[in-house]
């Protein structure tokens, strides 16, 4: 019935948009099982709300294909000698979708100026945006943001920080034109309005998103024809996955994100290969994805509970870490989906990324039982019970891990609680064996390394690690420009962490996409952005069977 309701009601809505049939129309259909929450890129926490957000809005910079930062709205900079002052020139041909706010309805220029008021608005107390921490040490509110003229943008930094180009791709920084959000406040969450390739045209909370292509986009392609060739995007809210694949097998959908438990071993071999019955149905999209999947130790020696727990132990935690047959759980548990964390924290995908310099932890038992030995638990005899706490979803994977333990002498217990209350015992320090992931917020290691620094919080820094040589080496790379003597610096951390262990890597990610064959000019980044600009649909048979 709720599915029946769903396509009654996009039907309705693409006719009262103005939108032709499907038939001779190209609209990319895609569905978001969590929901999206805001439209207000000051909200673009998540991924759903990303990949809204990314065709509404544009940045000053944005990522291409292999992660380089490249001219979005700003066609190049200049970086003063000192590192701390950058200049940003805008594109002077690029206009705000039109809307009933600005003066006859047409969007206006966008010039430096909305730049200033987008950023500020980030830092401002008022938004209550998540995404306040991204400036924080960086840039002062006030003097940090200067509009030199209507085409010149200039960011000064309190002290270099090599990685803020990246910051400035991310859709936080999606540039917004102050009429709407004074004319709406807070409802500019479903008012949105920026310069990207489509404009808002629906939105049905819960049921369906509807955008339109925005016919005065500024980008064109290499034979000069505008982009996006798209007429329309699509987004449903179905909350079953399976019903997801079902709508996508039928040819109702697209494209398909990551592939659920519950139909992977009907789609994929155990090597994560498309299975033969599949082939020429469904294209099969992978790639390396920037998130790391990992346990966390909480390493607070102030914490009393800390002081008292086994895996205060160095060689404990060394000890878990090798006892842990990587390989084979990306086999099993995960149809060869992702790579075994064998080189550190830092994850595949990322140009400092290098397995020669970097060697994390094999699968040896032998070696797991020797450290044992020698932190005083010979084959785990008076070892204490460690409870690793874990959510719903990761429960395979922790009680894979508590298996693999308990074969060297490690007694684990595995609690499965709800993702909220596991994230606020970790933010608490109440947490002391976890699981936890962390997925890049830009394209740089730093924001993997960051998560050690003792000077952050928690998030980021769950485990409350704290290593002065490592504190130095971290800030020393913040003001390193040169990208290979930065990278040593990244790996030389990373084996810092890896000596100490506050951690167990488990595995690097992969972006694992399902696309319908007939569509066209479909890519992949190891940000897992979803980008439309260039895609294409040719004309389908949809079989009903």
């Amino acid at each position: 019935m709720y599915m029946r309701y769903l396509c009654i009601v996009v039907v309705v809505l693409l006719a009262a948009c103005g939108t032709p049939s499907s038939s001779d129309k190209q609209v990319f259909r895609y569905n978001v099982q969590e929901g999206i929450a805001s439209l207000d890129p000051a909200f673009a926490k998540n991924q759903a709300v990303i990949w809204a957000v990314r065709q509404l809005y544009n940045t000053l910079v944005e990522p291409d294909a292999q992660l380089n930062i490249r001219p979005s709205l700003a066609t190049r900079w200049d970086i003063s000698p000192d590192h701390k002052t950058l200049t940003f020139h805008l594109r002077t041909n690029v206009y705000f979708h039109d809307n009933e706010v600005f003066p006859g309805g047409k969007g206006r220029r966008l010039v430096a100026s909305d730049v200033v008021y987008s950023l500020r608005r980030i830092m401002d107390p008022a938004t209550a945006s998540p995404g306040a921490w991204i400036f924080n040490g960086k840039v002062d509110k006030e003097k940090g943001f200067l509009a030199l003229n209507d085409s010149t943008f200039q960011l000064s930094l309190l002290q270099p920080f090599h990685p803020i180009l990246g910051i400035l791709s991310m859709q936080y920084c999606s540039i917004i034109p102050h009429e709407i959000v004074d004319r709406y406040g807070k409802d500019f969450r479903k008012h949105p309005c920026g310069s990207g390739p489509f404009q808002f045209s629906f939105w049905e909370e819960g049921q369906a998103l509807v955008l339109h292509r925005n016919p005065h986009y500024f980008e064109n392609d290499s034979a000069g024809r505008p982009l996006p060739y798209l007429d329309a995007v699509k987004i449903s809210f179905l909350d079953s996955k399976a019903t997801e694949f079902l709508l996508f097998r039928q040819g109702q959908l697209d494209f398909m994100n990551d592939i659920d438990a519950s139909f992977k071993d009907e789609v994929l071999t155990k090597k994560g290969n498309l299975k033969k019955d599949w082939e020429g149905k469904l294209v099969l999209d992978k790639s390396p994805y920037l998130n790391i999947e990992y346990f966390g130790f909480l390493m607070d020696s102030t914490n009393s509970a800390v002081k008292h727990s086994s895996s205060a132990i160095q060689k404990v935690r060394l000890a878990i870490n090798y006892s842990i047959d990587r390989t084979r759980m990306i086999t099993y548990l995960r149809n060869g989906i992702g790579f075994p964390a064998t080189a550190g924290f830092v994850p595949m995908g990322l140009p400092s990324f290098d397995t020669s310099r970097v060697k994390g932890y094999r699968y040896d038992p032998v070696k797991a039982r020797q450290l044992l030995q020698e932190a005083g638990f010979p084959e785990g005899k008076g070892l204490p019970t460690i409870k690793l706490l874990s959510i719903p979803v990761y429960e395979d994977y922790a009680n894979y891990v508590a298996n693999q333990l308990q074969q060297v002498g490690i007694p684990v217990q595995v609690e499965v609680m709800q993702k909220a209350l596991l994230l606020e015992q970790t933010a608490k320090s109440q947490a002391l064996f976890f699981r936890g992931s962390w997925m890049a917020d830009y394209a740089d290691a730093e924001n993997y390394l960051a998560v050690f620094y003792s000077k952050n919080p928690a998030p980021p820094n769950y485990t409350r690690y704290h290593n002065p040589a490592f504190d130095l080496l971290y800030e020393q790379s913040l003001s390193e420009n040169n990208d290979s003597l930065r990278y040593l610096l990244y790996q030389q951390m990373d084996k810092m962490v890896l000596a100490d262990a506050p951690v167990v890597p488990l595995f690097y990610d992969q972006v694992i996409h399902l696309v319908q064959p007939n569509v066209e000019g479909f890519t992949s980044n190891a940000l897992n952005l979803l980008e439309l600009r260039n895609v294409r649909i040719r004309p389908r048979i949809i079989n009903e069977n």
